[in-house]
């Protein structure tokens, strides 16, 4: 201490006592339950409500908003009966919030510290925008979007975000898998050489997923929001809403996005009327810097096989990935052997964590660019017309939102299914 000089020593006192300020504010919030709202009960939402309340201390589920009735009433139920989540959700009948503007009623609680939102994706941007308004952290499902000028909207708020200190996780448990961890962390460290091509699938033997047939009560809103995944302005179709996991683990190997995509796609599997306008398949090319190729194919067509994974190919080897097992082929042979868990609880303790020690994680631009990756392949299938990133990023104008406001027992005509060559790229 005598070798200090009076500046040195005031910087050390300042430095130690805020450091004591931050232990005790970090305390103070540590005692503190987080409190969350949920919005969109539906059931990837129960899954991952399943998971905030068994997987993180301290927290309450006090808000809920859908707007289906017997959802958000069924939802609050399932949440009560979740396993081990004892006293974790209080939520009451005056907590429960219905209608299109639901989300913002739980935005305005004050006591809400931190909003689950599981909606169709078509609906995300406007919600992200408004939870960062209101100060709110938040965990959001992938994709980010449906499509471009959605994709702009979440990387601004999560900018907005980053200024205001606030925490963004997102849906994407495959960045939180120990086996995927480790297997990028080789591939970073050079085991498979260059990465030189790819190739990503998610071929799913499933043709009716989330499928109900419709009720002749239902509006047409009504019928669209039940069935959601089969129209394109609330699910981006399946390669936006499934596939986008897998180009979200390719661009993490690679580390960027790619430039450019020439992509087709159809729809031979489901036809009628009743499946909406999405495609039943698609496959795609999609070029990185350095001349990376990834090939991308995903389709849900039941009675198909079945296939769910990534393959990166390098100078020194290959990888094979997916849900259960990671392996390297090559100069560096290795399969993964250790510890496993889904990621699902996971990414809600990293979330509760940031927000209880004041150090903020923000993956909105992480995920925004992987759901354009996937938003690219579906234009370049829907047109049959190649498209760069820079286009897609800065000026696709294609917005995919109704064009008048939603009312739950509300007309609004089925778009028809896009046709390759005929379908303008905008």
């Amino acid at each position: 201490m005598k070798h200090l000089t009076r500046r040195q020593f005031n910087r050390a006192v300042v430095g130690a006592s805020a450091a004591l300020a931050a232990a005790g504010r970090s305390s103070a919030a540590s005692s503190k339950p987080l409190r969350a709202g949920w919005i969109g009960t539906g059931a990837q939402g129960g899954h991952d409500i399943r998971n905030f309340l068994q997987g993180c201390e301290n927290v309450e589920l006090a808000a809920l908003a859908d707007v289906l009735p017997e959802r958000v009433q069924g939802a609050r139920r399932h949440a009560r009966n979740v396993k081990n989540a004892k006293g974790k959700v209080t939520a009451g009948e005056d907590d429960c919030y219905l209608g299109f503007d639901a989300y913002k009623k739980v935005m305005e609680r004050e006591d809400i510290d931190l909003v689950i939102l599981t909606t169709p994706p078509g609906f995300r941007p406007q919600m992200v925008e408004a939870a960062v308004d209101a100060g709110k952290h938040l965990f959001f499902e992938k994709p980010a979007a449906v499509d471009a000028p959605g994709v702009r909207r979440i990387i601004a708020a999560g900018e907005k975000a980053k200024r205001k200190g606030l925490s963004i996780v997102v849906g994407t448990q495959q960045r939180r898998m120990p086996h995927y961890v480790e297997l990028i962390r080789r591939v970073h460290a050079g085991q498979i050489g260059d990465i030189v091509a790819a190739q990503a699938y998610w071929h799913w033997g499933y043709q009716n997923w989330h499928f109900s047939p419709r009720d002749p009560k239902w509006s047409d809103v009504e019928w669209q929001i039940r069935c959601w995944p089969y129209f394109t302005w609330l699910s981006g179709d399946h390669v936006v809403e499934q596939h986008c996991h897998n180009l979200d683990i390719i661009n993490w190997a690679v580390g960027t996005h790619p430039e450019k995509c020439m992509a087709r796609g159809g729809r031979q599997a489901r036809t009628g009327e009743h499946y909406g306008n999405i495609y039943d398949h698609f496959s795609g090319e999609l070029t990185y810097p350095g001349g990376v190729r990834l090939a991308s194919f995903s389709s849900q067509i039941a009675g198909a096989t079945g296939l769910v994974g990534e393959r990166l190919v390098g100078t020194k080897g290959q990888t094979w990935s997916d849900r259960g097992r990671c392996i390297i082929k090559g100069e560096n042979e290795w399969t993964y052997e250790g510890p496993r868990h889904d990621g699902g609880q996971k990414q809600f303790q990293d979330l509760c964590h940031a927000i209880r020690t004041g150090e903020p994680v923000n993956e909105a631009r992480q995920i925004a660019e992987s759901t354009l990756v996937a938003i690219m392949v579906r234009m370049g299938a829907y047109t049959g017309r190649a498209l760069s990133w820079k286009w897609a990023m800065e000026g696709s104008k294609e917005d995919l939102s109704p064009e008048k406001p939603l009312d739950i027992n509300g007309d609004l005509p089925v778009r028809p299914v896009r046709i390759p060559g005929k379908t303008k790229l905008t």
